[in-house]
């Protein structure tokens, strides 16, 4: 469902040269799996994201998101994808309903069948009653279901999240986490982009290592355990942060 063959990006610096935000990434990501895309601040995961979706042009390589390129389908990509962001924002003045019908209609999804959804997907997240709530006077939990809903509107079938837990407190994170296991039912391909370790062992199948924009190892934890001698996925990236890629790749 995605495909990411050898993406680089690179960034022009104000004094001249340039600077390797991602540096050759591959990996795939099959329906029904979570991806954790991991690393710290810098790594090279938003900018890795940003490509996926079109938004950015890769210095080199391509992304592939069900069977439509990045590069040359970005509006067929957009269509395939729910995108949920800390950096996302809310529309004040309108309802919970409103901005939901709103994101349906921008989707081209049937008024009703847009309907439905909402009802559907308000129960899944608990946001019934907040419907017709304003969304300028939600709560940060609140709105981040909303962003969830907003995110599976137009039912794509691949999920793009990054570090969509940020600012949520411990009730907030759990709806995340319910909203993953819904979404890995549903039989969507799933990216987790979050520096957040210990919530992504719980949440991904596969894991996919980013050091300095490279993709410096993958797999399952047990398999990452295996090869780096790391209980755990912090205990890699401190150990990463010292001895650099050798740490996985040998």
């Amino acid at each position: 469902m995605i495909e990411v063959h050898g993406l680089s990006k690179e960034f022009p610096l104000p004094k001249g040269g340039r600077v390797q935000a991602v540096d050759g990434v591959s990996f795939t990501v099959k329906a029904g799996e979570v991806y954790g895309l991991l690393g710290p601040n810098g790594a090279g995961k938003t900018t890795t994201i940003r490509m996926l979706l079109g938004l950015l042009e890769p210095t080199s390589g391509e992304a592939i998101i069900g069977g439509y390129r990045s590069t040359t389908a970005p509006d067929e990509v957009k269509r395939r994808v729910g995108l949920v962001s800390a950096s996302a924002g809310v529309y004040q003045w309108l309802s919970v309903r409103e901005m939901l019908m709103f994101f349906a209609d921008l989707y081209g999804v049937p008024v009703d069948v847009a309907a439905r959804e909402v009802e559907r997907l308000s129960k899944i997240l608990g946001i019934t009653e907040l419907l017709d709530r304003r969304c300028g006077t939600l709560s940060t939990g609140q709105k981040q279901r909303l962003h969830l809903a907003r995110a599976l509107i137009h039912s794509p079938p691949v999920m793009l999240l990054d570090e969509p837990t940020l600012g949520l407190d411990v009730l907030g994170s759990q709806v995340v986490h319910e909203f993953m296991a819904h979404l890995r039912d549903q039989g969507k391909a799933v990216i987790l982009s979050t520096h957040h370790l210990d919530e992504a062992e719980n949440l991904c199948d596969r894991f996919g290592l980013l050091h300095r924009g490279r993709l410096v190892s993958e797999g399952t934890l047990a398999e990452l355990q295996e090869r780096t001698g790391c209980k755990g996925l912090a205990e890699m990236f401190l150990k990463l942060s010292q001895t650099g890629p050798a740490l996985v790749l040998t």
